[in-house]
């Protein structure tokens, strides 16, 4: 077994999870296009309003599509003891994490790609005007909320609890990103919102920022790798 095993195991549980499918990819998808299209449609702003908004649902997807499925994924699969039975095979630790981070930032980034193409006919929002620094935004902000949310399963006790516990990053996304609507937040709120993952994705795609986005998404990714090999859980804890 290799890591295209890995791979190819973590796709084919996730698309034969009709629960998933529900929450992590009908949902978010219904969202960032229908509400760019409706923001279209009822507002003077128009086309702006929608590119706006849609900037802000990426977040949105990122913490659904990614974050959310990995922690569900990953947490489900611990209790089931199916990471422990892996281990026990010749594939690495590196391998086994590896394999389900690259599949769930594979259908984040597919599912992203077809939003914007469908944002584009139904509402009028521009194509990225840099192709490039947003294909690179979304796979690296991918793959970086996706190694967060492996890390994360280390705080959550059991499966059953695994949404619930990821809820406060998807609203937290939400916020930070606008795609809930002016907040009025604190300053100190608000800096601290624009150091999230998501929110320094949004900043690329929508003000064709690279340093500031690269550099934060670099911490988060030094702070999700300790975080699994300080902390992540291979097993459920004995009660």
């Amino acid at each position: 077994m290799t890591l295209a095993a890995t791979y190819r195991l973590g796709t084919r549980l996730f698309w034969k999870d009709r629960g998933m499918l529900i929450g992590t990819v009908i949902t978010p998808v219904g969202l960032s296009i229908g509400l760019p299209v409706l923001m279209r449609n009822v507002t003077a702003e128009g086309v702006a309003a929608a590119a706006h908004l849609f900037h802000g649902m990426i977040a949105m997807t990122l913490a659904i599509t990614t974050f959310m499925t990995v922690v569900v994924a990953i947490t489900t699969r611990r209790d089931q003891l199916v990471l422990k039975r892996l281990r026990t095979t010749e594939l690495t630790d590196a391998q086994i994490l590896g394999g389900q981070i690259a599949s769930v930032v594979t259908q984040t980034v597919v599912i992203i790609a077809l939003s914007v193409l469908a944002v584009r006919l139904l509402a009028g929002v521009p194509l990225p005007g840099d192709p490039l620094l947003f294909t690179a935004a979304v796979v690296l902000g991918s793959a970086v909320m996706a190694l967060l949310g492996a890390a994360y399963t280390a705080a959550i006790p059991r499966a059953e609890l695994a949404a619930a516990f990821a809820m406060p990053v998807f609203l937290l996304a939400g916020v930070g990103a606008g795609a809930m609507g002016p907040i009025p937040l604190p300053s100190f709120l608000q800096a601290a919102l624009d150091l999230l993952p998501t929110a320094a994705v949004v900043s690329a795609i929508r003000h064709g920022e690279v340093l500031v986005p690269a550099l934060i998404l670099a911490g988060w990714t030094v702070i999700g790798i300790a975080g699994l090999r300080l902390w992540f859980r291979w097993e459920p804890r004995r009660s």
